[in-house]
């Protein structure tokens, strides 16, 4: 099964290097020159300073940045400009807050995302977002909000962005009722700037995500899976024991929430799983030949794996991906019995709640199908026991279907 695993793995990861998605674009370089290019598409949550592009679909991956490139896009996704300008740069650290109300500015060139484009022009970098606005081609000013301590060593806030909005964005429908209670953030401002154009007789151009973005994933998991374990004593070898591998069967209910960044590549995944391990094992001992010794392990347990998972998409209806979660095991009605014959040799030992790491390789199609191989690291289900240890190990492949 590792080595399954294994191949599964190396044959998916070339699959990833060699279907890198380039989508159509341009860049300015600073003589003015405008190129016509294949961008690939990070959906750059901070301050991106270089992308990658090529000429044509079929010429190698090249290299450019901030110092040759004054702007660039991707058609109907987004677009960046080169700019110099006064960036707020105060400590937001509880800690390290000060008390001066005051913005602290500092002088930085970088690539300044367009959210919104017309009269009034909205612009946001950094991450967390900090937003910059420029009205009639004015210089390009960061709308500024401070959080510091006040005299009482509380946490207030300058919202002086709100009074740049008033006195720069001035149009019968904007009123300051709404302005003052105005929120820093994208949705908020993106709206506020295109009421503006549009009382300003001003055409608008909106480069933020119109497309319903999925933001949620329901999955039914059926697992096959092939589990081993092995029990030693410390004190003895007596009741060491191999009980070999099971091949055994789950189901588990994915929840997936797809984080708002870098193209809905990142998830966080929980999956509630049923398991179960039954094995009856005879050990060979001469210490007593003629009597059957056996051991007998009754392992149900609900595991709840929570991880983070990266896709690399092949094309519009198919994708690679790769998790890695933590797992914590819920053991109930489970314990290991020796036996003589048809008698217990000692006190049943209680399987414990347990935890380890969890590594999957997969492959979805229509955002429907699924299959997925998983590997589970080392598990010890004696660990409430001095003298016991155990070694608990699975590795399954999981279908999935993708009910929304």
């Amino acid at each position: 099964m590792k080595r399954l695993f294994l191949l599964f793995t190396t044959l998916l990861t070339m699959s990833c290097y060699s279907q890198i998605s380039f989508e159509k674009g341009y860049f300015i370089d600073n003589s003015e020159q405008k190129i016509e290019c294949f961008i690939k598409n990070n959906d750059w949550a901070g301050d991106p300073t270089d992308f990658k592009y090529r000429l044509s679909e079929n010429e190698d991956i090249k290299t450019n940045g901030i110092e040759s490139v004054k702007e660039f896009g991707i058609y109907g996704a987004s677009k960046f400009i080169r700019e110099t300008v006064d960036i707020e740069i105060s400590n937001e650290n509880i800690n390290d807050m000060s008390n001066d109300m005051n913005p602290k500015f500092k002088q930085t060139q970088l690539f300044l995302k367009v959210l919104i484009e017309g009269k009034a022009n909205l612009y946001t970098a950094g991450n967390p977002a900090k937003y910059f606005y420029n009205v009639d081609n004015s210089k390009i000013e960061q709308l500024v909000l401070k959080s510091y301590k006040n005299s009482l060593n509380e946490i207030v806030q300058n919202n002086l962005f709100r009074k740049q909005l008033f006195d720069n964005l001035k149009c019968s429908s904007i009123d300051i009722k709404n302005l003052l209670k105005l929120n820093y953030n994208k949705n908020s401002l993106v709206n506020l700037f295109n009421e503006y154009n549009k009382c300003s007789n001003s055409n608008s151009i909106n480069y933020t995500s119109t497309k319903q973005r999925d933001v949620f994933n329901l999955t039914l998991r059926p697992h096959l899976n092939i589990s081993s374990l092995t029990v030693n004593r410390n004190e003895t070898k007596f009741y060491d024991n191999d009980f070999g591998n099971q091949m055994t069967f789950g189901f588990g209910i994915e929840t997936e929430f797809i984080l708002p960044f870098n193209k809905n590549k990142w998830s966080v995944i929980l999956e509630p799983t049923y398991q179960n391990y039954d094995v009856l094992s005879t050990i060979d001992t001469d210490k007593y030949p003629d009597r059957a010794f056996k051991a007998e392990v009754t392992y149900k347990n609900l595991e709840i794996p929570l991880g983070i998972r990266h896709y690399f998409f092949l094309n519009n209806n198919s994708k690679i991906f790769i998790n890695a979660s933590f797992m914590y095991s819920v053991a109930f009605n489970s314990q290991i019995q020796y036996k003589f014959g048809d008698m217990n040799a000692s006190d049943p030992l209680t399987i414990s709640n347990a935890g380890n790491m969890a590594f999957g390789i997969g492959y979805k199609l229509q955002n429907k199908y699924s299959i997925e191989m998983r590997y589970n690291t080392a598990r010890n289900i004696l660990s409430k026991y001095i003298f016991w240890d155990s070694n608990y190990k699975t590795a399954s492949i999981i279908l999935g279907y993708t009910l929304f």
